[in-house]
Parts: structure tokens; sequence; C-alpha cells
């Protein structure tokens, strides 16, 4: 079986057992680690392996040709993107008009952005700028750009460059709908055999629970010279009951953030339910 998803703590630390052949009567398994903006191409472009990781705001392009899986994904609570200031700022007016960096343009995080800016900043921002997530932290330093949209471990490190939190996004979003926030989905063709995909990867959730010591060298091989320490946090606020099993509230959360999108022009619009 050929999957993708990134080379980020959670994602090697969910999947690690069954890229090892630690699940029994799973297939062999070969990994291509690949930034979620590069799958969520591959998956609109039918291209790829037939399971992949890709953000939740993709999933309106591809679920002609691609399956939610219930299950190995990211989506939780307290872990939204933050939008990010040089200046120490309170008011989201004070990026009307601006030059905001961003990580992607089809991503849950950018969709966020947007939704929450039609709202607080009516007249709109300025200029978006997409550019790797790493090199955003380093340009709102360099005051190359206003503000900048950040995700994964940028929620722990971003005070090492100075910077300030102008809205966590999560907290936007959960307080306005008293939602979870989806983020990372895991998808497979429709024509692979989705059930006994969706029961090897919940078994890879819970022997990387049961035995976390197991995939710790696997998960600093892959986590991008991050320190021990930031890769546990990483894991442990985006690997949790929601990456075993969506359930009622992962599915409205998705419906809610895809409804939104869809309807402010963002996504395309699609069938709700092609999502289960």
């Amino acid at each position: 079986m050929n999957i993708a998803f990134s080379s980020c703590p959670n994602d090697t630390f969910t999947f690690h057992a069954l890229v090892q052949g630690l699940i029994p009567d799973a297939p062999e398994v070969n990994v291509t680690y690949a930034d979620i903006d590069q799958t969520n191409y591959w998956a609109a472009n039918k291209e790829g392996p037939e399971v992949m990781k890709i953000s939740y705001a993709a999933l309106p392009w591809v679920l002609d040709d691609y399956r939610l899986l219930p299950c190995g994904g990211a989506l939780g609570r307290g872990c939204g993107p933050l939008v990010l200031t040089a200046e120490d700022e309170t008011d989201p007016a004070s990026i009307q008009g601006r030059t905001i960096a961003v990580p992607s343009d089809r991503s849950t995080a950018y969709l966020l952005f947007r939704l929450w800016a039609s709202q607080k900043i009516p007249d709109g921002v300025g200029e978006i700028k997409i550019m790797p997530f790493d090199e955003i932290m380093p340009a709102v330093q360099r005051g190359e750009v206003d503000a900048g949209l950040v995700i994964h471990e940028a929620r722990f490190t971003y005070q090492t460059y100075g910077l300030h939190m102008l809205q966590d996004l999560g907290v936007w979003w959960e307080e306005d709908t008293g939602l979870p926030i989806p983020l990372g989905a895991i998808i497979a063709k429709r024509s692979a055999d989705y059930e006994k995909i969706e029961e090897w990867i919940r078994s890879s959730v819970d022997y990387a629970w049961e035995h976390p010591e197991v995939s710790a060298d696997y998960v600093m091989e892959h986590s991008q010279e991050m320190s021990v320490e930031v890769a546990q946090q990483h894991i442990n606020l985006y690997v949790n009951e929601f990456t075993r099993d969506l359930g009622e509230d992962g599915y409205a959360a998705i419906r809610s953030l895809l409804g939104r999108a869809s309807d402010e022009g963002l996504v395309p619009s699609f069938h709700s339910e092609n999502l289960r």
C-alpha cells in the first residue's frame, strides 16, 4: 500500500506502527513524506498514492475520487493556527489592507483566517503572500510582511522571534461555533478497500498510544531538528480522540467549516453526504 503524509511528529507517531509492519494482517507500506500543500494538489489532480493526508480545506475538490476516512487525521481543540505580528496589537483592524504571509491558499488555516477576517475586518486585508511555513516568522520579524499565519510547532516557538499573537484562530472558531477545528484529513481512493485501511490506521493509533517509546526514534528522525520537548508537545496537541475516530462532533465541525467556506466562495460547493 502506498501512502503519503508529512514528516511532522503527529503523523509519524500515528503511522509508525503501520509503516514498520507492526499491525497484524496489514500490507507492506511504502511512504512518501510530503508537505500537506503538495498532497492537496496531488489529490486534486488525481495523482499520488491511494492513501494521503490532505487539509480538510481541500476536501471539496477531491470528494468525487477520494473517500474521507474517519481516523488518522488531525482535528481538535486548542490547536488552531495563529495570526502573528511584530508589534503587540490587539485590534484586528490593525492589519486591514496589510500584507499577510500564509503557508497555503488551500488549507484549513487559510479558511479559518479568511472566515475570521470577513467577520472582524469587513474592509479586508491586503495582499496575501504564500510562502513555506518555516519562512513566515522570520519574514514577519524582518518586516517583509505585516502579519503571518502560522501553524504546527510555531504555536510553541513564535516568542523566540519576538513576535506577538494578534489572534488564536482556534479560540475564535471554538467560541464562534463550539466545535473542534478540522485540520488534516486522511483520504483513500474510492477504489481502495477503505474499510480495511480504516482498520489498519486505527490499530496504528492504538499501538502508538500503548507503546509511545517504540516510535520515539522514528519520530525524531523525521522531526526537522525539532527538540524532543517540542515534538512531544506537537503529538500531545494533534493526536487525540478525533485521531482515532471523528465521531459526531468531528463530522459536525467539518460540515460547519466547509459549509461556511462554500458560502463565502472559498471552496467549491459539495454534497455533504459525500463526507461519510
